[in-house]
């Protein structure tokens, strides 16, 4: 076996993939192709065309440096993302989607955060790993994977051993996740939507159903069910979020249905009960309300009558 077969080498141990792929000289090559693309932005699947590199802003709403709203330690993600020690979550500014209900607008519309160069992302992320976090986890990162991946090139020779989370809208190309391929450790995508009109409606892109079923296939791909240490803690896999929204916008048991049936009945779901209106929900019935009890039950149900057995799902209380 040759030193660059990363995937191979690594799917079945508790060791970061990204490090074969540097020791081989791919992710060198990987971060180049990934900061071409923002001379005319195609990073995610709105292709924006923004030259980002000249300071233009992308569909996103940031240019081609990072911009980042948080660096913290994360006690309260799922438990083998979180463990014991918490995940060291960076929060990037600007976002793909554009989401009535975003509960982090003013970081994902708003452009709340400061821009880095890529040396002090990437102490920002060994500063988390000092910390004592399990994973760096991405937050909404699609559009700043180029600057995410430079990152990774100064501080891996410095001694970044934890896996990476991408923890994304699943709104995703598939072309550029195969860029990501033996760099991302942790899958975290949400599966917002199953009707393309209620997508179009909620996050204002139509699209997202379609681009985001071929993005949990490609993901599925690379890493496959999650995958834990002799600790509980997460150290490669994918795990799938789904958010229930009011009227079951959020056709769940369509989605859970599609997950079970295309990826198998092994997949991590997280469904989660805790939406509530925020931003221009606030005005746009029915997400002007928290779901309800009798909701969230019947979301609940759907897990249970497909016999999802792996994951999570969160009291009513």
């Amino acid at each position: 076996m040759s030193s660059c077969a990363f995937v191979d080498a690594f799917v079945d141990k508790e060791k970061p993939s990204y490090l074969a792929l540097y020791e081989c000289g791919i992710l060198n090559e990987r971060a180049r192709l990934l900061d071409e693309a923002l001379s005319s932005c195609n990073l995610c699947p709105r292709q924006c065309g923004a030259n980002r590199k000249a300071g233009q802003l992308g569909a996103c709403g940031v240019d081609a440096r990072p911009k980042v709203a948080a660096f913290n330690i994360h006690p309260w993600e799922e438990p083998p993302i979180s463990g014991t020690c918490g995940s060291g979550t960076i929060f990037f500014s600007g976002c793909t989607l554009k989401c009535l209900f975003c509960q982090n607008y003013p970081i994902s519309q708003l452009g709340v955060g400061r821009y880095l160069s890529g040396e002090e992302l990437a102490r920002g992320m060994l500063s988390l790993q000092k910390k004592g976090a399990h994973n760096i986890n991405l937050v909404t990162a699609t559009h700043q994977m180029a600057a995410v991946v430079e990152a990774l090139l100064w501080a891996i020779p410095r001694g970044l051993r934890v896996p990476l989370v991408h923890n994304t809208s699943g709104y995703e190309r598939i072309e550029v996740l195969r860029l990501l391929e033996g760099i991302v450790d942790i899958y975290l995508p949400d599966i917002k939507y199953a009707d393309p009109e209620v997508a179009g409606r909620c996050s204002r892109r139509s699209d997202y159903v379609e681009f985001n079923r071929q993005a949990l296939f490609e993901m599925w791909r690379q890493v496959g069910p999650l995958k834990l240490d002799s600790k509980g803690v997460a150290y490669r896999g994918m795990l799938i979020r789904h958010l229930v929204l009011p009227e079951d916008l959020s056709g769940t048991s369509e989605n859970l249905a599609f997950l079970a049936q295309k990826l198998g009945r092994e997949v991590w779901i997280s469904l989660m009960h805790q939406y509530f209106p925020a931003h221009e929900a606030l005005h746009a019935p029915p997400l002007n309300r928290k779901t309800t009890r009798r909701e969230y039950e019947s979301a609940f149900n759907a897990v249970t009558d497909l016999q999802l057995e792996n994951g999570f799902v969160q009291s009513l209380d």
